[in-house]
């Protein structure tokens, strides 16, 4: 999300937490437009202070968990509050579009601008194999319904006369999901939905928004009952001080304990490791002897030994099964590449299981660089809700919460730097050869950010069944970066990583876990 749209949802978010935290929410909520906007304020984005306002609620609305879409104008903030603390269930539609907000922008097209020179060689249309371009009054003329984007005349053209007009958010979703509905503002389709979240951060209007859980989150800790956080590995970049600072400022905001998901992170990496040679065809001796001694004392438990017992399970490559945003793409437009797919569990669903088994009747946040995990978080009972990182900051500034001014809280037990480091694009593979016996049996392709092309070739390779140079594992990571660049998140990348390697570099590698 641009820079001020992001400053703007903090700020709302913060108002939030703290009316929460008043003694009169609904009313405090109520309030909120209006004290971000008195009047006799200079308007900084809109026509005026009422457009101003009007947005402002609706970015409060999806603050407190409901959708714009379903919005009557007439209903007051304070009812939406009031039925925030009222609300028993989470929704599975995680984001919203703020109609108020969005743009309407133009349609997504290739266009010929006034430098156009109309020279005699034509490139543009020399290059366009489609018969999009034609001459008129000498000037370059496209037809829009021939016109496949490819982009052909762009690079064409010796002027730069001829440009892609783009969609911002319709631009950066890599399965079509949202598009102009018939008011001519963007919808969301949710059956085409994988919760990449690439729309909420490309809108420079911040029109899409996700719908916060953070009043159920903040109920429950005030119910008084046993709140555990989770925290993904990439959360280790996104703050100051150290993750055992961390730790405790998360305690300190309300919540009784706090495990790291790298924990789960150590059982994902050493299962996948093992199932990765199982599936493999050409297993060298050393490997075999290493398989059947680990069958032997458990394997994977009952569930997998179940499914082995019904499918064939080797494969010429195998892909990582981590990424929520590629869980999704897999379910909903390419389930010709699931026989491909690890069986082994997220280190999400590890960690809430180590939970919920010391603590069954604890509630359980997840706190997560993207929206994805809200949708992987909502298919696990173990997982109650999914805090993100723009929020967990967001309480911290409510609570007056400074991290590096806090004393360090360990955990009882300590992760690997392979784990933590599953949040970084590549941690996934190399967390895998660190748990075999012999890494040269890994022949590692890292697919950096889910887009169009490479869903292209991630089809092509389950249609063939074979991957690029040899390639036996497939890493797959819908955010550019890894979960780092998830939308959630609210560190520079280069900086988060180098606040991520310092706690790698005291961290045990995982066979010493």
């Amino acid at each position: 999300m641009a820079g001020q749209a992001i400053h703007l949802k903090k700020e709302i978010l913060v108002r939030i937490i703290k009316a929460f935290l008043s003694d009169d929410f609904e009313e405090q909520a109520r309030l909120i437009p209006y004290t971000m906007r008195p009047k006799g304020m200079e308007v900084p984005y809109r026509c005026c202070v009422y457009k101003e306002r009007a947005i402002i609620k609706d970015r409060t609305i999806a603050g407190l968990g409901f959708p714009i879409e379903e919005d009557d104008e007439t209903v007051s903030l304070a009812t939406y509050a009031k039925k925030a603390l009222e609300r028993k269930e989470i929704s599975d539609k995680n984001l919203t579009v703020l109609q108020a907000a969005c743009k309407g922008c133009a349609t997504n097209r290739i266009y010929v601008t006034d430098l156009c020179q109309g020279c005699v060689a034509r490139p543009c249309q020399t290059a366009c194999k489609f018969g999009a371009i034609s001459i008129v009054n000498g000037r370059s003329i496209i037809d829009d319904s021939k016109c496949k984007k490819c982009k052909m005349c762009v690079n064409a053209c010796p002027y730069n006369a001829i440009v892609k007009i783009t969609v911002p958010c319709e631009d950066s979703c890599p399965v079509g999901a949202i598009k102009k509905d018939e008011t001519g503002f963007a919808s969301i389709d949710y059956d085409k939905c994988i919760n990449c979240g690439r729309c909420t951060a490309a809108c420079p209007f911040g029109a899409v928004h996700e719908r916060s859980q953070i009043v159920d989150i903040l109920k429950a800790i005030k119910s008084k009952k046993k709140v555990i956080a989770m925290i993904a590995p990439s959360i280790a970049g996104q703050f100051p001080g150290t993750i055992y600072q961390l730790k405790t400022a998360i305690i300190n905001s309300g919540f009784d304990d706090v495990y790291e998901v790298a924990q789960g992170a150590d059982i994902t990496a050493n299962n996948e490791a093992k199932e990765f040679m199982e599936r493999m065809e050409g297993v060298n001796e050393k490997n075999s002897e290493w398989l059947n001694a680990w069958v032997n004392e458990g394997g994977y438990g009952e569930e997998h030994e179940e499914k082995t017992e019904k499918e064939e399970n080797v494969r010429n490559f195998m892909t990582t099964s981590c990424c929520a945003g590629y869980n999704q793409l897999i379910k909903k437009h390419l389930p010709e590449i699931k026989p491909y797919v690890s069986d082994t569990k997220t280190p999400l669903y590890y960690t809430a299981e180590i939970v919920k088994k010391e603590f069954p009747d604890a509630v359980t946040v997840f706190l997560s660089p993207c929206v994805a995990k809200r949708a992987e978080s909502y298919d696990n009972p173990n997982v109650d809700y999914v805090m993100n990182y723009e929020e967990l900051g967001a309480l911290f500034i409510a609570k007056k919460i400074q991290i590096n001014e806090l004393d360090e809280s360990k955990y009882v037990v300590e992760s690997s730097k392979q784990a933590r480091n599953f949040g970084v694009t590549g941690g996934v593979a190399e967390s895998v050869k660190a748990s075999l016996r012999d890494e040269d049996a890994v022949k590692p392709m890292i697919i950096n950010g889910l887009n169009k092309d490479s869903i292209k070739q991630l089809k092509k390779y389950a249609t063939s069944g074979s991957c690029d140079n040899g390639c036996n594992l497939i890493e797959v990571m819908c955010c550019e970066g890894g979960c780092i660049g998830g939308n959630a998140t609210i560190n520079n990348q280069k900086i988060a990583k180098k606040q991520l390697d310092t706690l790698l570099n005291n961290s045990h590698d995982i066979d010493k876990i």
